[in-house]
């Protein structure tokens, strides 16, 4: 147990016994307790293994190679389309948490091998990604932008391309590229605007 991370347990309202009772479970499979993201962050080795965090409507563990796990009890969640790696399983009350603690053990261990095999998550590359036929059409009007863009890291370009590609008109897809072109050309993420 790191004290430095026992703000986060004791500042939930919402949630509060049920991410003590994971936190809990959690420490009893020897993972090391860090703050990393603004929440309880538990590691094996120093790899990141699982999350504890909080949201309106639940909270949940978030496995971070949760993708390469058997889930052999079908209780992992791909948070959204763009996730590839992790996966959540969430409560809504203590109760659940007790009755599925010795599944959770099992699967942070199954974690554990994975992390110890060295196993990774096969990420899709960018270029595998659709690009919005509108920001297509300005980095083949615009070598530059298409140079810089090809500077950037994957995850910024694509940051960029779910973007671009979430409007579902045209012209609104057109105003945020048009928005976005000076700071690809400074070598900006999404994130860093």
């Amino acid at each position: 147990m790191n004290h430095n991370v026992d703000f986060y347990f004791s500042k939930a309202k919402k949630w509060q016994k049920e991410i003590e009772k994971l936190r809990i479970i959690v420490l009893e499979c020897q993972l090391s307790e860090e703050l990393k993201w603004g929440c309880p962050c538990y590691t094996f080795q120093n790899n990141n293994i699982v999350l504890i965090h909080v949201f309106k409507e639940y909270c949940a563990l978030l496995f971070l190679k949760g993708a390469l796990l058997k889930d052999t009890n079908g209780i992992l969640i791909q948070q959204t389309k763009n996730v590839q790696a992790a996966r959540q399983i969430r409560f809504t009350d203590v109760r659940e948490i007790d009755k599925l603690a010795p599944i959770l053990k099992a699967y942070i261990k199954e974690t554990i091998e994975i992390e110890k095999a060295g196993l990774k998550v096969e990420l899709k590359k960018t270029s595998e990604y659709n690009i919005p036929e509108e920001f297509q059409n300005k980095l083949d009007e615009i070598s530059a932008l298409k140079t810089a863009f090809n500077a950037l890291t994957p995850g910024r370009q694509r940051a960029y391309i779910y973007y671009f590609s979430q409007p579902k008109q045209s012209k609104t897809r057109e105003s945020r590229i048009e928005k976005c072109i000076k700071p690809i050309l400074n070598g900006k993420g999404l994130n860093d605007l």
